[in-house]
């Protein structure tokens, strides 16, 4: 261990899980080392490749001992794919964990303690729980160490499936995944091989050229079917004789889109998409309310742990239905409609215009006339001329991404002063980063996690605060 470019550490006993799911150990000096690829509970040796002044970054060179918190993953893909990092780890320690990360980050990194910690919400499906999987066609796909090392030429190199971790060229070909219902797996494979034999291109990444880019399957909960494609280029044969193909495969899929996107990227929302097939969106269902879900609509992923997160949302906010509620990042208003039955008005704040569009839509589809949307940031919107118009919030909900909100979304609650603020956060870092400024005027009372994505690091939470 004297050279730091070499450094190595045998027998390190993993006792815990860290943020992104890494695994944490001790040297013998008390300095923390955080392990990739490994659970807690595991006994390993291992190579530093990363030397900071407060922690290692290692890879594991051997296991001496595996943890008996281990399981045998589901997915022939798991290490190589990246999406499922704890499929190795029972679901009751995956549960553990995470709870304990977002109250560890909100006492460490908010420096707030005496609120109530309530037990994490554990997802009543481990598999098979997202209602919306995005692939990629790729020309040049991920080949194993085997297939590299032989000395056999690989002919079959194009590719149906997901990004390699930190590998923008990359792709995974996905024989079986288990994060949604059939016929899922069944449509991505098909697809694939139809368009093999069809000789169609798949995109090359390198070379922005091609003609097969993406799929997604999206679905609700009557497990009713979405396909959008994605083609780099305008090819109507071939557009139309693939879209024929899946419509006639598959007449179980409601409705099939597509876009021609000959970007620098893949993102949907500046894409002209066409309805090539059905109605073009999917209605969805949660309680007594309907969305229409359009293919660049947002909707939580976990339909059925998304109900539950919408209902601890409204009684954390303890309506009594003459309250004035901000649903702040409101997206498509969900939440905001789902809270309206017990609220005098909600006004939900978004940047995105289709979303807006979406959520003005499925409130008059719901006839709920208690809601009123706004399109525009944040961090300028709530003028003292918006809050007159609106009127002075009671409660704040506030539902901000992964980043968290903008310190000037975080000021203007400070200077409207709710009496109460519900912070839903799918990370709990940037979360209590929030919550460590808003505490100057707010006491957290009590903070809900909610496993929303089994078999990965990811957990939501929801806070509650109080105006002091």
């Amino acid at each position: 261990m004297r050279r730091k470019k070499n450094i190595q550490i045998s027998n390190l006993v993993l006792i815990s899980a860290g943020a992104k799911g890494v695994a944490i150990g001790k040297t013998e000096e008390g300095k923390t080392v955080l392990v990739g690829n490994a659970v807690p509970g595991d006994v390993v040796d291992v190579q530093v490749i990363k030397s900071k002044k407060n922690y290692y970054e290692a890879k594991v060179l051997d296991f001496i001992k595996y943890s008996s918190d281990r399981e045998n993953p589901e997915c022939i893909h798991f290490g190589i794919c990246g999406g499922c990092k704890w499929q190795n780890l029972s679901y009751e320690k995956q549960l553990e964990y995470k709870e304990k990360e977002v109250y560890n980050n909100i006492k460490r990194i908010g420096k707030i303690d005496n609120f109530q910690e309530l037990s994490i919400i554990p997802s009543s499906d481990k598999y098979n729980y997202r209602n919306k999987m995005e692939f990629s066609f790729s020309n040049a796909r991920w080949l194993t160490s085997e297939e590299i090392q032989s000395e056999i030429n690989v002919i079959d190199k194009d590719a149906l499936g997901f990004h390699i971790p930190q590998q923008w060229n990359k792709v995974l070909d996905i024989q079986e995944c288990f994060l949604q219902k059939e016929p899922s797996n069944k449509i991505r494979n098909s697809i694939k091989r139809f368009a093999i034999k069809q000789n169609m291109e798949f995109y090359d990444f390198k070379e922005k050229n091609g003609f097969l880019r993406t799929l997604m399957i999206r679905s609700n909960s009557k497990n009713e079917i979405m396909i959008l494609l994605q083609f780099f280029k305008e090819d109507s044969e071939n557009i139309e004789k693939m879209l024929n193909y899946v419509r006639d495969e598959f007449p179980e899929v409601k409705t099939i889109l597509y876009a021609v996107n000959p970007k620098g990227n893949d993102s949907l929302y500046d894409l002209d998409i066409k309805t090539f097939h059905g109605t073009g969106f999917l209605m969805e269902e949660i309680g007594n309310l309907k969305f229409k879900i359009g293919p660049k609509s947002f909707f939580q992923t976990n339909y059925k742990q998304a109900v539950k997160l919408y209902e601890i949302t409204r009684n954390f906010a303890e309506l009594n239905g003459e309250e004035i509620v901000y649903d702040l990042y409101t997206g498509t208003g969900t939440i905001a409609q789902f809270i309206s039955c017990k609220a005098k008005l909600v006004v939900g704040v978004e940047s995105v215009p289709e979303a807006i569009r979406a959520a003005k839509e499925n409130a008059e589809y719901n006839n709920i006339s208690n809601c009123r949307f706004y399109c525009g940031d944040m961090k300028d919107i709530f003028t003292e001329e918006f809050i007159y118009e609106n009127g002075y919030p009671d409660v704040i909900i506030t539902d901000p991404p992964r980043e968290g909100m903008h310190k000037n979304v975080v000021n203007t609650i400070l200077r409207i002063a709710p009496k109460k603020v519900v912070y839903v956060s799918c990370n709990s870092a940037t979360q209590a980063r929030d919550l460590e400024i808003i505490k100057e005027k707010y006491e957290v009372i009590k903070v809900q996690a909610v496993d929303m994505f089994p078999q990965t690091y990811h957990v939501e939470s929801v806070a509650l605060l109080k105006l002091k």
